[in-house]
């Protein structure tokens, strides 16, 4: 059976987005690789064995085409309302919560926030009344 390990976005700013990781999402750089016109940095936190790859291409001058094929990452919490408030206090914009129902049933509660490039991240409310862990 395959384990996903991680995902790759593409990043201009180096500092801002490491910033934004870190205040949100409580990542930090697990290895850091330097090549001659790239750098690849491993974001991970003790909640998960999974990354985020940030890829800075080092001759970047303008912002990235996400086009309409990317979606976006998924991150759960324990506390939706807390969170949200915790993202408000620390200035990073998050959209209103929201709930999702299918058939009459709650499968989930959650916002979105955007990262320094655009990247949409979702945060889900962890367990009832979803199904996301």
């Amino acid at each position: 059976m395959a384990k996903m390990i991680h995902s790759m976005i593409r990043v201009r700013d180096e500092k801002a987005s490491l910033a934004f990781y870190e205040k949100a999402f409580g990542l930090h750089v697990a290895d850091r690789f330097v090549f001659d016109s790239f750098t690849l940095i491993y974001l991970s936190n003790d909640e998960q064995t999974f990354e985020l790859e940030l890829t800075v291409n080092h001759d970047r001058d303008r912002p990235y085409d996400r086009g309409d094929g990317y979606g976006h990452l998924a991150v759960s919490v324990a506390d939706i309302k807390a969170e949200h408030a915790r993202f408000e206090q620390e200035g990073l914009k998050p959209e209103p919560v929201k709930e999702l129902a299918h058939e009459g049933r709650v499968i989930g509660q959650f916002f979105f926030v955007a990262d320094p490039d655009g990247y949409r991240i979702e945060v889900l409310q962890r367990g009832a009344p979803g199904r996301f862990v």
